[in-house]
């Protein structure tokens, strides 16, 4: 045998250090919109770290932490906002930095989430460089940092941590880490409701898996004249066994079903717990999502409040603005699903964008809802990569500063519920 016959490709540097462009281009752009922000405020007489960490569902999840469960706030109306309605998984971190180091629950939220956030950034690289190549990589995940609504990355909520724990998820789906992405899975289902997209992808990608194994073990089978055992290698990310190692012909299939049990096992038990607590049984969640009217109507209320946008001429401009906006989402799934998108990655995104624009909750809350749909930004960041670098470069410090600006008008207002 010869050198030449025995030399394999080189190996690629290690993932981080792969993602290095992308993470840092990502920490200067998160650094731009808090400095936009900091000297925003400050114009206005406001305090940046008191909006990024003591508003809205900042206050409901530091409230958890100190507290516990229990909190209701009754309104004129009959309805109960109660904290039984916030996932555990950011109080617990919360609670456990506050314990371990000199900071108040609200900060404790803010390192979490700005920890998180590199945590995701480095996640969508991961994902889109197994997909399409690192420059890909790099370009998904500035798109994700100079999102209009990005500036929610840095708050003390749970999108980025949970956009960290569903991008490593599927990443490990993408490379066969079957056990790693079921415990993920199951985490990010202690974090929000849309948990279930992640579980959606695990159990799917199994399943796929399962039917491909069993095809190519038969018809391995029928080459060879005997009929292969189901699911002996039934596995198509797992490495061949070395010369001379003996075979566990079963562990394959073993580790992908152990994935697909604990994918679910966050959200079940967290929403089994709400239903014992409250004595309603396993709906008892529903009942209190009802409390703050948040609930599943497949958009029927959502078309409504477009519809109603056009009742005059100003308005009319924007409920137009949301028609496109919807219909460029749709473009883009439509995108990955004719690139071929692995799989996973389409079913996570389907029910993300199912669970956003199906549901009748706030409406202003709908763009954070939707940041989690990262594999969105994979055509894009395809496109993005082609062109020269100084081209994209340049585009992206653009988006940047119209995202930092954007975020710091936005946050100074009503800003996100």
């Amino acid at each position: 045998m010869t050198d030449l016959a025995t030399r394999v490709a080189p190996t690629r540097a290690p993932l981080l250090r792969r993602a290095a462009p992308a993470l840092l281009g990502y920490a200067a752009v998160r650094a731009l919109g808090l400095v936009v922000l900091a000297v925003w405020s400050a114009a206005r007489g406001k305090n940046a770290f008191t909006l990024l960490t003591a508003r809205w569902d900042s206050l409901w999840y530091t409230r958890v932490a100190e507290l516990g469960y229990g909190y209701e706030v009754r309104l004129p109306n009959g309805d109960v906002h109660s904290s039984l309605a916030f996932f555990p998984l950011l109080p617990w971190l919360e609670r456990l930095l506050h314990a371990v180091a000199p900071l108040s629950y609200a900060g404790a939220g803010f390192v979490v989430s700005l920890v998180a956030s590199l945590a995701a950034a480095a996640g969508i690289f991961a994902v889109a460089d197994r997909v399409y190549g690192p420059r890909a990589g790099v370009c998904a995940v500035l798109l994700w940092a100079v999102l209009p609504v990005g500036i929610v990355q840095s708050m003390a909520y749970s999108e980025s941590l949970f956009t960290a724990l569903a991008a490593w998820s599927l990443y490990a789906v993408l490379t066969g880490r079957w056990v790693g992405a079921g415990t993920l899975a199951a985490l990010a289902g202690l974090t929000r409701p849309v948990g279930a997209a992640v579980v959606a992808a695990v159990w799917v990608a199994g399943a796929v898996s399962v039917r491909r194994g069993r095809d190519a073990s038969v018809s391995f089978g029928r080459e060879r004249g005997t009929r292969h055992a189901p699911g002996a290698r039934d596995d198509e990310h797992a490495p061949a066994p070395r010369p001379g190692a003996s075979v566990a012909p079963y562990a394959p299939g073993r580790r992908r079903a152990l994935g697909m049990l604990l994918a679910p096992l966050g959200a079940a038990g967290y929403v089994l717990w709400v239903g014992h607590r409250t004595g309603k049984g396993p709906l008892g969640y529903l009942d209190v999502q009802a409390g703050w009217r948040n609930g599943f109507d497949g958009g029927y209320a959502f078309a409504r409040f477009v519809a109603d946008k056009f009742t005059s001429v100003p308005s009319a401009l924007a409920g137009s603005g949301l028609i496109a906006g919807v219909a460029l989402l749709i473009w883009l799934y439509v995108t990955g699903v004719r690139a071929r998108q692995p799989v996973e990655l389409l079913v996570y995104t389907g029910v993300v964008l199912a669970l956003a624009l199906c549901a009748s909750s706030y409406f202003g809350s709908k763009p954070r809802l939707l940041m989690p749909a990262f594999p969105l930004l994979l055509p894009l960041a395809r496109a993005l990569a082609r062109p020269r670098t100084s081209r994209s470069a340049l585009l992206m410090a653009g988006l940047a500063v119209a995202a930092a600006v954007y975020g710091a008008f936005w946050l100074n207002g009503s800003g996100p519920p």
